[in-house]
């Protein structure tokens, strides 16, 4: 059968911007300077295609015929070799990049299926990028290949002409049934067995399940063991967290240790309780409809719907490819509302990335770890294409850098959905038939929730690539829309998403309390070869599993038939209490779900926490031109600095529900502090959707650390217009390697912090997630093991509620004359904070949260913006007050004339410096609000019981102008604060 290659170049006189920008991505990562290279996107397609058949498909669907052309010949062919334009002629080197075989190729299966729509009789296609490069040295070329134009994990790379005659991905499997010897391993055995077959089970948990099978008579089949791995992973069953943990931490008085306390189950101890707590002192006013019990948390909306709301990570696969990982992260956690009860409809997408500096020098790289740049570049393209081909606004997130986030960048990826109120609930019923429905299955993710357990070393590029998936919007959607119709036609009584491990978690979870049976060869296949074990544990993307009725099975496959989304039985719940697992009729696994879900040993850990000890930070008096430089220095630093390249990417508008978008002002480029969200088109009732991290704050003390998280979540949404009292939070920890009694106590201390704090505020958490081991291992060129771990990393993200969007407000200035209150008490918290980071400085007191101070400041606040006294609003984080006041000025066009005098001599008084604690501490619990002259008097009777400073004005000047005791403090135009905030990732 022909195969042919279609290469599609820029029409003559159209712009060759991938060229450009792939010769400026080489360059950047310092591996060659001003390279002349040529670009071309391709297909390989096989199908019974004559010469005229081939040009015709690449002319009227492969290449647009107004902006490109596409050069046609068999593979092999000499001309393929050469450039159109003359480049890689003699002395060049001709370029391939390709999908491994058997890795998700979603533009080829897309153009596969319309050639076929279209009459083409076309067997197969694969895409490739082709590249056209100068005559190099093999070491330059091989690092420009490797670095810059391919991803090991899931690309291979063919120098020279292609040499194919078929494109097939597989070959036939001969089924044999393995069995592991486990019965007959001693200790040592065991722990080579979990590292070799990527198991990452604990010494005490292999001997646990050694021990099962011994007591059976009989040792495990390889799929029966893989079942366990799966459900017991760190990934799946949170056992650090949940675990039982013996805790010594500092007292409220900083004596060492004084703090003694014993969990059984740690998160069911802290932020379960917190909620539990908020709940029955909520009584018959209680919102909350599910939490911490199934894919989302619900709370409660309006009369006819509920919301719910999940943040996921997906860190290790995004560290060795960056696009694939965060293109399934933020795919897989859309597909966790869409299995939330009986399906929720996505309402929007959030992000929050952290990164390692992206001018980190290529040269100081350790081995296994892409540079900064591609990765940030990846994992922003990943979420984009994902959310916007899916039509889902991605509408709030933030980014962090740090240089430790080197070896393991974390990818936080959110979505919000609704549903009926009728549909939050949905559970497996004995004789419903187990359904697949949506993509099909390869071996793409296999073992990915046991790796996501796991530490990254400069061998996770080849030992895990399989874990790495490659999502499918379109699918997806496609997957989305025929879901919502089948809830709505009450054609199944359960759904869940196909996530970490696969049908093994889901069917699993689906079927504890009842049992189950699963044919495994009729699971639907990308391609011939895959074990039953493989098609048992494989995460390929846009699956869901279905529990059906038996009546309603033919409506759901006639359904499904009509939108072009496959559907498959593949099995039964079964009221045995096992998991029974058949292929072609053999059983090759029979396990008790209580053994599975139940039987993992409890993990039993030791944890302590000393905070680092106190050290006094005197601030220097600063000169007007110094805080000038100082204020210009934060606002350019990395994670205070402009993310509009980010947020320009997605596409925030479709739905037509964003009221509050991303960036606000008239030129919509000031930093908002929420997004508000109309979940229904019908109705001004909104949701307000906000986050708060500040991992450098753990340096210092992870209690302050988590508390300032809330706290900084809360006050976003609270800004904006958010109703206190109706917040729902969300806690993603990522944390370092927890066998280590040190690094579990910070995570411990954090926890009791998110309990504190949620009690004071009467904010419930509804869900939640973690990510552990997150550390990057190497060997250094003297032979010694070093290791880069992640600052502690709690990612809080909340969702609030308001009547009527209308209400909300921004935080650009708007008009002329209106005054300017600082609303909060500023203390001498300069711990941890920019001022001290740009000037590195060490020491400090981190910013500590006032629980009796926080809740009302936030309820005054909120009655001010009901009752339309405010015109702006804005956080006080990153920077503290000259920051919040420079970004408020330039996002409205608007000068600030401000004087720090009341706020010196009331609440900085005995301080050192105090015009510089005023300007540059980061005390929570804090915003600058803007109050039109008429309705001033009205604003300060609602803040009359809290700390509340009138500032200024707003002046019609360019200038963000700040005054102390008669002086001048910082005299700045606007223009070139604004600039230097967005120069740094002005990409």
């Amino acid at each position: 059968m022909p195969l042919w290659q279609i290469d599609i170049h820029p029409a003559p006189g159209q712009p060759d911007r991938d060229s450009h920008r792939i010769a400026e991505e080489i360059h950047e990562l310092g591996l060659a300077d001003a390279l002349n290279l040529r670009f071309a996107r391709g297909f390989l397609v096989q199908g019974d295609l004559d010469r005229a058949e081939a040009d015709a498909l690449a002319g009227s669907l492969l290449a647009d015929a107004v902006t490109e052309r596409a050069v046609v010949a068999p593979v092999g062919d000499p001309a393929l070799s050469r450039h159109p334009e003359g480049n890689g002629s003699a002395g060049g080197t001709v370029v391939h990049v390709m999908p491994k075989p058997g890795v998700m190729d979603p533009v080829a299966n897309s153009s596969e299926s319309a050639a076929r729509d279209a009459g083409f009789s076309v067997a197969s296609v694969r895409t490739l990028r082709k590249y056209w490069l100068p005559e190099l040295e093999s070491e330059r070329l091989e690092a420009i290949c490797r670095r810059a134009l391919s991803n090991d994990s899931v690309e291979q790379v063919v120098v020279g002409p292609l040499h194919l005659d078929h494109l097939g991905a597989g070959t036939p499997y001969d089924f044999q049934r393995v069995i592991i010897p486990i019965r007959q391993c001693d200790d040592a055995a065991l722990e080579r067995m979990s590292r070799e077959r990527q198991l990452y089970l604990t010494l005490v948990e292999m001997q646990t399940i050694r021990q099962y099978f011994t007591d059976l008579g009989r040792d495990p089949s390889d799929i029966e063991l893989e079942s366990v791995a799966q459900t017991w992973s760190e990934h799946c069953s949170h056992k650090t967290l949940a675990g039982r943990i013996d805790y010594r931490g500092p007292g409220a008085d900083g004596e060492p240790e004084a703090d003694r306390r014993h969990y059984d189950n740690m998160l069911k101890e802290t932020i379960f309780a917190a909620t539990q707590e908020i709940r029955r002192r909520l009584g018959d006013d209680d919102w909350c409809v599910s939490v911490f019990s199934d894919n989302a948390g619900v709370v409660r909306f309006d009369d006819e719907f509920n919301v719910c709301f999940k943040v996921e990570t997906h860190n290790h696969p995004s560290a060795l490819e960056p696009y694939g990982g965060a293109n399934t992260g933020i795919g897989g956690v859309i597909r966790d509302p869409l299995g939330t009860g009986l399906g929720a409809k996505p309402v929007c997408n959030t992000d929050v990335f952290c990164f390692a500096p992206p001018d980190t020098p290529a040269d100081s790289l350790p081995p296994g770890v892409l540079h900064p740049r591609r990765v940030i570049k990846g994992v922003v393209a990943g979420v984009r294409d994902y959310g916007n081909r899916m039509g889902i606004p991605t509408v709030n997130g933030a980014v962090y850098f740090d240089r430790r986030y080197l070896g393991n960048p974390l990818v936080y990826c959110g979505n919000v959905g609704i549903m009926p109120r009728d549909k939050c609930f949905g559970a497996a019923q004995a004789g419903d038939a187990i359904v697949a429905l949506g993509g099909r299955t390869g071996r793409d993710g296999i073992h990915g929730a046991t790796f996501s357990s796991a530490e990254l070393t400069s061998e996770s590029e080849s030992l895990s690539g399989g874990a790495v998936q490659i999502g499918n919007a379109i699918q997806e959607k496609m997957v989305l829309d025929v879901l919502l119709q089948a809830r709505d036609e009450d054609l199944y009584s359960a759904v869940t998403d196909c996530g970490a491990g696969g049908f093994s978690s889901a069917v699993g979870e689906m079927g504890e309390k009842i049992g189950a049976e699963v044919w495994l060869e009729r699971c639907p296949l990308k391609y011939e070869g895959l074990s039953y074990t493989e098609i048992w544990i494989s995460e390929a993307q846009e699956r869901m599993v279905l529990s059906v009725p038996p009546e309603k099975w033919e409506r759901l496959r006639q359904l499904c038939e009509g939108e072009g989304v496959e559907v498959t039985q593949i099995g039964r719940f079964v009221p045995t209490g096992r998991l029974q697992l058949t292929y072609h009729g053999e059983t090759v696994g029979d396990i008790a779900m209580e053994f599975l879900h139940d039987g993992r040993p409890p993990v039993i850990r030791e944890a302590v926490y000393h905070p680092a000890p106190l050290e006094p930070l005197t601030p220097p008096q600063l000169s007007r031109e110094e805080a000038g430089e100082t204020l210009r220095k934060i606002l350019g630093s990395l994670n205070v600095a402009s993310k509009h390249w980010v947020i320009r990417q997605y596409d925030h508008e479709v739905q037509g529900g964003s009221a509050i978008k991303p960036l606000v002002g008239p030129e919509c480029d000031g930093p908002g502090d929420a997004a508000v969200v109309r979940p229904r088109r019908d109705s001004h009732r909104g949701l307000v959707i906000s986050n708060g991290m500040n991992p450098h704050y753990g340096d210092f003390d992870t209690y302050h650390m988590a508390a300032s998280a809330i706290d900084e979540a809360m006050r976003n949404a609270v800004a904006v217009g958010a109703d206190p009292s109706r917040i729902a939070i969300l806690d993603n920890f990522c944390w370092g390697y927890t066998d280590r009694a040190e690094t579990l106590g910070s995570l411990v201390r954090a926890a009791i912090a998110c309990q504190d704090q949620a009690l004071a505020l009467g904010t419930p958490f509804i869900s939640g997630k973690d990510s552990l081991n997150n550390e990057f291992s190497y060997t250094d060129a003297d032979g010694q093991k070093q290791t880069i771990a992640i600052p502690p990393s709690l990612l809080i993200s909340a969702m609030g509620q308001v009547d009527d969007v209308r209400q909300c407000v921004t935080m650009d200035a708007k008009a002329v004359g209106n005054r300017i209150y600082l609303v909060g008490a500023t203390r001498d918290e300069l711990g941890g904070s920019h001022f001290s980071l740009v000037r590195e400085l060490c020491g400090g007191q981190v910013p500590r949260v006032d629980l009796q101070v926080s809740r009302p400041t936030f309820a005054a606040v909120h009655q001010a913006i009901m009752q339309g006294t405010v015109r702006a609003c804005h956080d006080l984080s990153e920077g503290g007050l000259a920051v919040a006041a420079a970004e408020m000025a330039f996002a409205g066009g608007l000068g600030l004339e401000l004087d720090l005098s009341r706020v010196v001599s009331e609440q900085l008084a005995d301080t050192a410096a105090p015009e510089t604690i005023a300007l540059f501490s980061e005390s929570n619990s804090r915003f600058l609000v803007e109050v039109p002259e008429a309705k001033a008097a009205a604003f300060e009777s609602l803040l009359a019981e809290v700390p509340c400073v009138q500032l200024g004005t707003v002046i019609e000047e360019p200038v963000l102008r700040i005054r102390s005791g008669g002086e001048e403090r910082i005299v700045e135009p606007l223009a070139e604060l604004k600039d230097v905030w967005q120069r740094p990732l002005d990409w």
